[in-house]
């Protein structure tokens, strides 16, 4: 008999601990649920509403009397030498090599900063085919400019309408996922970027699918991928780029996208 009971104690016991296990393993999988939907759907939805909420601000202050005349693009900087986009934990989307301090990101104009709101964000970038309308900011900072739903301006490189090369990083994946689609953009597709009631139309030439994060050719002022040189422009002009990462949910390479502007 008590040896007996030892027996069904001993199951009990391992019953009890197989028990703790599953109850353990549920609620495991049901917190890392949470961290996915929290990170794929939740910033999605929080950063897409600030951009667009951005976008309004921006459009209200352009049309106010007070806005500042001219309509003159920002001032385009010395080319960097180094470029690059912060990508997040790898389901991030940004472009391509290591990022300047915070602290060379050149600070927008005062007329820009008012129509900018508190985010640095100055114009709006509208892509027809994609039905996407996006305020753009200075700098590729992750939290302060990517995260938030934003594109954004590698510090350095031309201004909107300017010669040389207005070049754009943004998230492929989560926080508003601005470049999600990018990959459907084709030649002839309009790219219009608006800054302070004045608008520039560029048209999209060539796309490069992939290529290394530290391909800093391709936001060159005659933008050239330093990693597949058959791929970009050997003439100066007035260029746009969009970089984002790729595949989809990974940052290992870049998916590059340029444009000239329309005269």
């Amino acid at each position: 008999m008590v040896q007996g009971r030892g027996r069904r104690a001993r199951r009990a016991g391992l019953v009890g601990v197989l028990w703790a296990t599953a109850e353990l393993t549920v609620t495991v999988g049901v917190v890392v649920l949470l961290l996915v939907v929290h990170q794929v759907w939740w910033t999605n939805v929080q950063a897409a509403a600030a951009a667009q909420e951005q976008v309004r601000s921006l459009e209200q202050s352009w049309g106010r009397p007070e806005r500042a005349p001219g309509g003159e693009p920002p001032a385009s900087g010395p080319s960097p030498s180094v470029s690059a986009s912060a990508s997040a934990g790898g389901s991030a989307a940004p472009a391509a090599p290591a990022a300047p301090a915070a602290s060379s990101v050149p600070a927008p104009r005062p007329s820009e900063r008012a129509a900018g709101a508190q985010a640095g964000a100055y114009a709006v970038l509208r892509i027809p085919r994609l039905g996407l309308v996006v305020p753009v900011a200075q700098g590729i900072d992750k939290r302060a400019v990517l995260d938030k739903g934003y594109v954004g301006q590698y510090p350095g490189t031309a201004g909107p309408g300017a010669q040389g090369n207005f070049a754009l990083a943004g998230h492929r994946n989560t926080h508003g996922e601005p470049f999600r689609y990018v990959n459907r953009l084709r030649a002839g597709d309009e790219l219009i970027v608006d800054v302070r009631g004045r608008r520039y139309t560029y048209v999209v030439g060539r796309i490069l699918s992939e290529t290394t994060e530290r391909d800093t050719g391709v936001i060159a002022p005659v933008p050239r991928s330093v990693v597949k040189p058959e791929h970009g422009y050997s003439e100066p002009g007035s260029y746009i780029t969009l970089t984002t990462c790729t595949p989809e949910y990974s940052s290992k390479y870049r998916l590059v996208v340029w444009g000239t502007l329309r005269p």
